[in-house]
């Protein structure tokens, strides 16, 4: 038998934003719980599916949340916790492992274990990683740390360092300054490129990398990567529009119809021998910023997990 929820908008209630009226009635769940769950579309209103968070109630609406439970993906939940202190945590994220809640993703996510595991009872992380990418995140204990650490990201004075792995054979060095826009060359709608022109239409903004090759072994290089800006898929878009897509990439690899497959659960045999490896080889390895409190500049680096090696995996 499912659960339901059903209460009728009063005049008090009407005229807010179905999130902002779940998030404060409601807090048996977070707001961000809430998001996940209208975006899964467990909330009705006037038994209709709601789909916008911002949709604004009027007086009368009946509002109904359906219970559900769904069994969320397997994930990698092996992180490890490289330092804390009252102020903020850093930690070295495995790379199946979703930062936020969103999607098909709640408890099987960074934000949920910090909470679980490390009693932090809102964890703030600082810098994003994507759910494939694996290494440094730092989490602010209060709002005030995860402020100054968040102006120090803005800022570009954090210092950050990723091993990727890439198709081809990779130059000594590189420096890639210019702009990231929409490709509208690709069939996946976020799909971003690197141009060193900004271009005349459209959104666009800068963007600065510095490269350098480790190692090449067979058709694939290793290499780091030294993000001078902090713009989103920076690193991947920057690489694969040079010519030199990240292995295993689904979005930003050797075919981005791949993405598409993955979401629907349709890549074959073939497809993931192209890809190499099962999630994309990039690594947050090293990350320098100054601490909220004391002032002093912290250094931390996360070693990269044994599928980065290219010798113990089968090149194609």
């Amino acid at each position: 038998m499912q659960r339901k929820v059903t209460i009728t908008i009063d005049e008090q209630a009407a005229g807010k934003p179905l999130l902002d009226l779940l998030a404060v009635r409601f807090t048996y769940h977070t707001r961000e719980a809430w998001q996940r769950l209208i975006a899964e579309g467990a909330l009705f209103v006037n038994d209709v599916q709601a789909e916008d968070s911002q949709h604004l109630l009027c007086a009368g609406d009946v509002l109904r949340y359906a219970f559900v439970q769904r069994p969320e993906p397997s994930v990698d939940k092996q992180y490890r916790v490289l330092y804390s202190d009252k102020a903020l945590m850093v930690v070295d994220k495995p790379g199946n492992l979703p930062c936020h809640p969103a999607g098909r993703y709640f408890k099987n996510t960074l934000w949920s274990l910090l909470q679980e595991h490390e009693h932090l009872d809102q964890p703030r992380l600082v810098n994003r990683l994507d759910r494939e990418t694996s290494g440094i995140v730092v989490v602010g204990k209060t709002l005030e740390a995860t402020r100054h650490l968040s102006q120090q990201f803005a800022t570009h004075t954090v210092e950050k360092g990723y091993l990727v792995i890439v198709e081809g054979a990779f130059p000594a060095q590189l420096e890639a300054s210019g702009w990231l826009t929409h490709d509208e060359k690709s069939i996946v709608r976020k799909k971003r490129c690197f141009v060193r022109e900004q271009p005349k239409e459209g959104i666009s903004e800068p963007c600065e990398t510095r490269f350098v090759c480790v190692e090449q072994c067979q058709d694939v290089s290793v290499v780091r990567a030294y993000p001078r800006t902090g713009c989103l898929h920076q690193i991947r878009a920057t690489l694969c529009s040079l010519g030199f897509p990240v292995v295993g990439d689904k979005l930003y690899g050797v075919d981005d119809t791949f993405f598409v497959k993955f979401i629907e659960d349709t890549l074959s045999d073939e497809d993931k021998k192209r890809l190499r490896l099962t999630r994309q080889a990039l690594h947050a390895e090293t990350l320098q910023f100054t601490h909220p409190l004391t002032g002093e500049r912290l250094s931390f680096k996360a070693p990269p997990p044994s599928c980065f090696l290219p010798s113990t995996w089968v090149v194609a």
